[in-house]
């Protein structure tokens, strides 16, 4: 399957329009209303572009990273960025506006800070050391404004 940056981007604008909606203000709400979504051919493309070695290019303390976009118009105000990781990253950073996780598994049974759920949303001013246990993940995060802080 030959995959465009502009064919993940379009599975990813649901997502967005959502995140963009709700917004990340109240966590559970948000990631109740992303539960919704059918996100398999999202998934499927994220994997696709993945395997093809375009979609995280960039390496920095063993995570591998990659923009899809940066935040405009199209994308509702939300850049999306996107890593491969097994393990902590190296720093923490804070959330300005709130932050979104779409997290697919890549091997074992991987948990994101601890939690197995599919959809992750923090809220505007929340900080943390992004963190995989127990396998590896691919993860698709969206951020409000592109805003993010490395502490």
């Amino acid at each position: 399957m030959v995959v465009t940056r502009e064919d993940l981007l379009r599975h990813c604008l649901p997502v967005a329009e959502v995140v963009a909606r709700v917004g990340t203000g109240s966590p559970d709400t948000l990631v109740a209303a992303l539960n919704q979504l059918d996100t398999a051919a999202l998934e499927a493309t994220a994997l696709a572009a993945h395997a093809a070695g375009w979609l995280t290019p960039k390496e920095a303390g063993g995570v591998k990273f990659g923009r899809l976009t940066r935040a405009d118009a199209a994308s509702h105000g939300l850049s999306i960025d996107v890593v491969d990781m097994d393990g902590p990253a190296a720093g923490a950073h804070t959330h300005p506006r709130g932050e979104v996780e779409l997290c697919i598994d890549l091997a074992g049974e991987p948990r994101f800070d601890g939690k197995r759920e599919r959809f992750i949303a923090y809220p505007p001013g929340s900080q943390h050391v992004p963190t995989v246990s127990g396998g590896r993940m691919l993860i698709l995060y969206f951020l409000p404004g592109g805003e993010i802080v490395f502490d």
